[in-house]
């Protein structure tokens, strides 16, 4: 056992206890609940990133730190396991958490009943789907995050929320009524739900049952792909992201990467490249999927006038440049897009938070007077006769333009900010992969696509600047509040020094990369992690009277 394996179960045990804390408290004393639901968010993203640091400065199997829940030895017990993948996953999630938590404070509690409750089962969802090392509580963590999604979803009320949701909850019912069966199938062929059980046993599947154990893995992964957004399987999407609340469609972003994780690791674990006859299995349809997603949400994001939905499709495009990038089979695609996953995410989840303030700046242009008050009504000048020399631009409208031009540089993935980078460096690994000439032709459609999402994007973004910036002339200042401004600060700053941080994050997306490709570590951590001794535990083995 690894120095840090007790902090593996407080990602889990910390937001559950949160939300008891907060459904005792109740709605009445809302302040102390939004101060305890940032608390307990801060500290998550404090534990994921000590877990960050450990597994960064240990190797081996050392860097893989295991709990062994009911302390039963694997594969009989559930395990925890927090491997290089995983606390990159929960410290994306901290991120997120905080800034989402930050900006439901500024009153969006007050919209409903149990948000803050609502909002730490979620964060428990999310972390514990990470950090499973068994299929069926995989499943079950599913579950929990779906249930709190329900919720979050619905909150607010008002019937477009409500004609998403009831889309939202088919959709996912029908996805995990796919992924019981595919654990079924697979749990008739290998015996066994353990991941680390399951990998291990792979090769040993006699071809006689291969087929099986194919038609189960395709059956499981349709409910990832669900749940990942991959085309044709997303259009609950952006119908669900538009009309949720601003702090919950950030953190619904984190959704769609748990399907995007789900597929990876069961990918990796269950098909690596020395696994025979099954080896790299479903890789080209995936590839085909991820492609097929990358090209509908760049031509969504290039026909969407509406803020919001600008953001939703480019949650999708984000969906299909991961999967394409992971399906390509190659560890520096795969290096860079694990790069390319924080980033977007980030960028993504504070475009979502810049949704309700652009449009309170927009409704507010109707209701406030202009500045001018010394122009009688009857001159009937225009925005464009007002003089643009010596106007002054208020602070709020100022700071919103700024972080609207850093989320637009970083969703389009333009230059000098991490947006970049990480499309750079998918390029860079997809081109240096194969000799000059030849390359396939999928990974010419997938560096067209590339380009082409981030040139519609970066339409769609300037289009949505000069309607909701430019064309107001910054007359009219919303009312923005200290949390809303710190809440899209976070993620913006997160950005930033990826940027800044670029080369040692990408060296630790390389060695996850290489991981992840030669999986025998994650293995060998679950199995040779011995339970703990208990008070009637023997410290000595007994020796037998002579």
């Amino acid at each position: 056992m690894t120095v840090f394996a007790p902090l593996v179960i407080v990602p889990v045990v910390l937001p559950m206890i949160a939300a008891a804390v907060l459904l005792l408290i109740g709605d009445s004393r809302r302040r102390l609940g939004s101060l305890i639901n940032i608390t307990a968010a801060s500290a998550g993203l404090v534990v994921a990133l000590m877990l960050l640091w450990s597994v960064n400065h240990a190797s081996g199997v050392h860097a893989i730190g295991v709990h062994l829940t009911s302390n039963w030895a694997a594969p009989f017990g559930i395990a925890l396991v927090a491997d290089r993948l995983s606390v990159l996953m929960l410290t994306v999630v901290g991120v997120v958490g905080v800034g989402a938590a930050l900006y439901a404070g500024a009153g969006w509690a007050r919209k409903g009943s149990y948000f803050h409750p609502l909002f730490q089962i979620q964060l428990m969802g999310i972390n514990g789907a990470f950090l499973t090392g068994d299929l069926f509580n995989l499943f079950v963590f599913f579950e929990v995050m779906l249930a709190a999604s329900y919720g979050l979803q619905l909150h607010g009320s008002g019937w477009p929320r409500v004609r998403s949701g009831m889309h939202y909850i088919a959709v996912n019912l029908l996805a995990s009524s796919l992924f019981l069966i595919g654990l079924a199938i697979l749990y008739g062929v290998m015996g066994t739900l353990s991941m680390a059980d399951v990998a291990a046993k792979v090769a040993l599947v006699p071809p006689g049952d291969r087929g099986l154990l194919h038609a189960g893995a395709a059956i499981l992964a349709m409910a990832f792909l669900v749940k990942a957004a991959v085309w044709p399987l997303n259009a609950w999407l952006v119908p669900a992201y538009t009309a949720a609340s601003a702090p919950v469609a950030a953190l619904f972003v984190l959704m769609t990467k748990v399907g995007i994780y789900s597929v990876l690791r069961l990918w990796m674990l269950l098909f690596p490249a020395d696994a025979a006859s099954s080896a790299q299995f479903g890789g080209p349809l995936l590839l085909a999927g991820g492609l097929a997603t990358l090209a509908f949400g760049a031509i969504g994001v290039l026909a969407s006038i509406r803020l919001d939905r600008i953001a939703a499709f480019s949650v999708i495009v984000t969906s299909g440049t991961l999967m394409a990038s992971f399906a390509t089979g190659s560890t520096a695609a795969t290096a860079a897009g694990s790069f390319y996953l924080v980033s977007s995410t980030f960028a993504v989840s504070a475009l979502f938070l810049m949704v309700e303030p652009v449009q309170r700046m927009r409704s507010e242009r109707h209701a406030q007077q202009p500045v001018y008050d010394t122009l009688d009504e009857d001159d009937n000048l225009d925005d464009e006769a007002l003089p643009l020399v010596g106007r002054a631009v208020p602070v709020s409208v100022a700071a919103l333009g700024l972080a609207f031009m850093a989320c637009a540089l970083l969703v389009a993935g333009l230059p000098p900010l991490s947006g970049f980078l990480a499309k750079a460096a998918i390029l860079g690994a997809i081109v240096g992969e194969h000799p000059v000439g030849a390359a396939p032709v999928s990974t010419w459609i997938l560096m067209a696509l590339l380009l082409c999402s981030s040139l519609f994007t970066t339409i769609s973004l300037v289009r949505a600047g000069i309607r909701h910036f430019w064309s107001k002339g910054g007359r009219f200042a919303p009312r923005l509040k200290v949390v809303e401004s710190g809440a899209v600060l976070v993620l913006i700053i997160a950005c930033l020094s990826l940027t800044v941080f670029a080369e040692p994050v990408l060296r630790y997306t390389q060695a996850t990369a290489a991981y992840l490709h030669a999986p025998r570590p994650y293995v060998d951590a679950v199995f040779d992690t011995p339970p703990r001794p208990g008070p009637t535990t023997p410290l000595y083995p007994q020796t037998e009277a002579p």
